[in-house]
């Protein structure tokens, strides 16, 4: 993991807009924890008329922080990158506050399992987009252009935003600062992942804004290292099945020896994310498809 260069260092600021470049500002939600860091950054887009990107949690101090930093501008656009808890529910306050519309992809899905289960707990299943928004649409705003560039494979429903009046890409979860993006199907796809890693390869954004964590400049290496890293785990399953481990958690012991084992439940998500890509290429079977308590063979 140490090879792919993980940027730790980031001040939160909580509670206070800060200013990153002439177009963006950011506050940071006070919501740390395992999968958000340090907590939401939510973006702020322009200088009179203004776009906000992942307005975060239902939190009232964040709410409270947002409408300070918006300091009495208009707000035209609540840009949504996915529909996960951390990103999306404070969109209803502050579009009630602000009058502007909301734009996404669509609601999150409310898929389950081959076996019947949901293992995703964490989608906003309430936020419904004024606005459905596609790959290559551009959002136009007072002093900025926001192209759309659709990034499922995190959820089915992630789209990143690139700023073009400063070459620079909002990435949400799909490329963090500070860790790999979690799958988690079936709403989480490893097969969708890969290929949103690519496009992003065949881009020239010059900087990357996380939702979680700080910039990654000149970031090409960076997911080239995201990509190989995945592909050596999936690998690693692989091989793991071929030798005889027929389910997730002894998978899960032997790929993931070397990480602390309260964090074998989180790996055992993304191990399944694989298997289903395995599935799905025909390179191994199930007794159950996709599911935590099947058994899977060559």
């Amino acid at each position: 993991m140490a090879d792919i260069g993980f940027d730790r260092n980031f001040e939160p600021h909580y509670g206070a807009g800060i200013r990153l470049s002439p177009l963006i500002e950011r506050v940071v939600c006070n919501n740390p924890g395992p999968f958000t860091f340090y907590g939401t950054g939510t973006y702020l887009i322009g200088q009179d008329r203004l776009c906000i990107i992942d307005p975060g949690p239902d939190d009232d101090q964040h709410f409270d922080a947002l409408i300070a930093a918006i300091a009495g501008r208009d707000v035209s656009h609540i840009l949504i990158t996915h529909t996960h808890l951390d990103h999306s529910p404070l969109a209803a306050r502050l579009k009630q506050a602000t009058g502007a519309e909301t734009c996404g992809v669509g609601p999150h899905s409310n898929g389950l399992l081959d076996d019947g289960v949901r293992i995703d707990a964490g989608g906003d299943r309430d936020f419904v987009p004024d606005v459905e928004i596609r790959h290559g649409d551009v959002i136009r705003g007072m002093g900025w252009n926001m192209e759309c560039v659709f990034t499922p494979g995190h959820t089915a429903n992630h789209m990143c935003f690139a700023l073009l009046e400063e070459n620079s890409l909002f990435t949400g979860d799909h490329i963090m600062a500070w860790s790999t993006s979690v799958i988690i199907p079936p709403d989480g796809n490893m097969g969708d992942y890969y290929n949103s890693l690519k496009l992003l390869i065949e881009r020239d954004d010059a900087v990357y804004w996380p939702t979680h964590g700080g910039p990654r400049h000149k970031p090409k290496p960076y997911v080239r290292a995201f990509l190989t890293h995945r592909l050596m785990r999936e690998e690693a399953i692989l091989r793991r099945i071929q030798k005889g481990d027929r389910q997730i958690m002894t998978i899960v012991e032997n790929v993931y020896s070397d990480i602390d084992p309260r964090l074998h439940p989180a790996a055992a998500m993304s191990t399944l994310a694989h298997i289903q890509h395995l599935l799905e290429r025909g390179k191994i079977k199930a007794d159950k498809g996709v599911s935590l308590k099947g058994e899977f063979w060559v």
